[in-house]
C-alpha cells in the first residue's frame, strides 16, 4: 500500500500552517508550562507538571504526524481530473434508491474530510465505495447502519 498521502494544494497550505503554527508558537507555550510547573518542587506528586508533560507528549506526536504527512504528499491538480468515474476530487452527484433524496459528496484523502462540507475521506465506507464508479450504475454502501443503495446521476469537478 502506498503511503503517498493526496492533498489539494489549499489542503496542503492548511496543513503546512497548522504545522508552523504548532511549532512557532504552542510548542513554546506547552514549554513555558512545562518548566512552571517544574519549578513548583517535588515532580513525583506533581500534577500539574504531569499534565504538562501529558500536553507536550500530544503536541509532539502532532507535529511528527503532520511532518509525516506533508513528506509524503502528492499534491493533485484538479485541472488534470478526469469525470469518467469517480476518483479523489470529483465531486458525486447521487439518489438514494430508497428516499429518492439527492446527495453530494466530494471524495478527498482523510486529512481532507469535512462532512458538513460534503467531503468525505477516500478511505471511509461511502468513498471507498464510490471509487472506480460511473454515472448510472448502482452504488451498495455497507454502513454501520445497514446496506444503503446510490444510484451515480452526475460526476464533476468542484
Amino acid at each position: 500500500m502506498s503511503d503517498t498521502v493526496y492533498l489539494t494544494l489549499e489542503g496542503y497550505k492548511r496543513l503546512k500552517e497548522e504545522l508552523e503554527h504548532l511549532k512557532s508558537v504552542e510548542r513554546n507555550k506547552v514549554l513555558d508550562k512545562v518548566a512552571e510547573a517544574r519549578s513548583h518542587g517535588d515532580l513525583s506528586e506533581n500534577a500539574e507538571y504531569e499534565a504538562a508533560k501529558e500536553e507536550q507528549g500530544q503536541l509532539e506526536s502532532r507535529i511528527a504526524n503532520l511532518e509525516r504527512t506533508l513528506s509524503t504528499a502528492s499534491i493533485l491538480d484538479e485541472k488534470k481530473i478526469k469525470t469518467d468515474k469517480i476518483y479523489i476530487l470529483t465531486t458525486a452527484v447521487l439518489k438514494n434508491l430508497a428516499d429518492g433524496k439527492k446527495v453530494e459528496y466530494t471524495l478527498v484523502s482523510a486529512q481532507e474530510a469535512d462532512l458538513e462540507q460534503g467531503k468525505i475521506s477516500v478511505q471511509s465506507p461511502i468513498g471507498k465505495s464510490l471509487l472506480g464508479k460511473s454515472v448510472g450504475e448502482t452504488v451498495i454502501v455497507r454502513t454501520p447502519g445497514g446496506e444503503k443503495r446510490f444510484e451515480v446521476l452526475e460526476i464533476k469537478v468542484k
